[in-house]
């Protein structure tokens, strides 16, 4: 039973997985600060990331069902040492990250990193609990820093404002 429910959960999160992807205007027409002080080459691998990242978790879903264990731990550990920016870097864009990205934003992103590192691991050993329970928690990861840091791509992930209402 825990495993359909988890099963459910993870089915329902994919929309949103993709939701946004075809254009990168902020609905209130400003980017949010963390990324957009960042030059645009380092915008553009930094887009480059986080749809490798995207498609590595759509992907989670098919082979968690099926048990196909090695090809999750192939790609968490991808996840886990990043897709595109790690490898991409000059010293110079390293520096940029590290001044112009936000402390927190830093942390959800190592915290990701970390999640895909037990994911691996748990997929390496064949354990299906921890597997779907890592799976969601680097989801819940996703939807965590896309809240903080990506509204303009996932406005609906933006904090709900409450009418000013009397009576």
């Amino acid at each position: 039973m825990k495993n359909s429910a988890l099963l459910f959960f993870l089915i329902a999160l994919i929309p949103a997985w993709g939701y946004g992807n075809e254009n990168n205007v902020n609905v209130s027409g400003e980017e949010h600060v963390a990324i957009a002080g960042l030059s645009p080459e380092l915008r553009d691998l930094f887009s480059k990331e986080m749809v490798e990242l995207q498609n590595g978790m759509m992907k989670m879903v098919p082979l968690y069902v099926s048990g196909q264990w090695a090809e999750i731990a192939a790609i968490a550990g991808k996840m886990e040492s990043s897709y595109v920016l790690t490898k991409n870097l000059s010293e110079l864009q390293l520096h940029e990250l590290h001044e112009k990205l936000p402390s927190a934003f830093v942390r959800l992103d190592q915290q990701f990193h970390y999640l895909a590192g037990m994911l691996k691991h748990a997929a390496k050993m064949e354990k299906v609990e921890l597997v779907g329970f890592y799976t969601s928690k680097m989801a819940e990861a996703c939807v965590g820093c896309h809240s903080e840091y990506a509204t303009h791509k996932f406005p609906a992930l933006a904090p709900k404002r409450r009418a000013n209402h009397s009576h």
